[in-house]
């Protein structure tokens, strides 16, 4: 995955994690183990009939070993979504 990810700092980035959580935000730097830094980072906490809530973390570092999904985000398609009429169900945490 290492490889990968070179190409992704200072990219917008989508990282979900292993309990089911969604993390936004730039990936500031990374290291052997995968561990990430992202900066103006929020997460995005999705439920059923009610709209995606968008929590502010600003810089947070995620642990590698926490990480299943890293992917770059298409940022006019991110700024023009209205999160406010999109409701979907959580990822759940996953078991491997």
């Amino acid at each position: 995955m290492i490889s990968g990810l070179e190409d992704l700092v200072n990219c917008t980035v989508l990282v979900v994690t292993y309990d089911g959580r969604v993390f936004v935000g730039s990936l500031e730097g990374f290291d052997q183990l995968t561990n990430l830094i992202l900066n103006q980072s929020e997460e995005r906490v999705y439920r059923c009939n009610s709209p995606v809530e968008r929590l502010k973390l600003g810089l947070f570092v995620i642990r590698g070993d926490n990480v299943v999904l890293i992917g770059e985000v298409d940022n006019e398609l991110d700024f023009s979504t209205n999160f406010d009429q999109i409701s979907a169900s959580a990822i759940g945490p996953i078991i491997a």
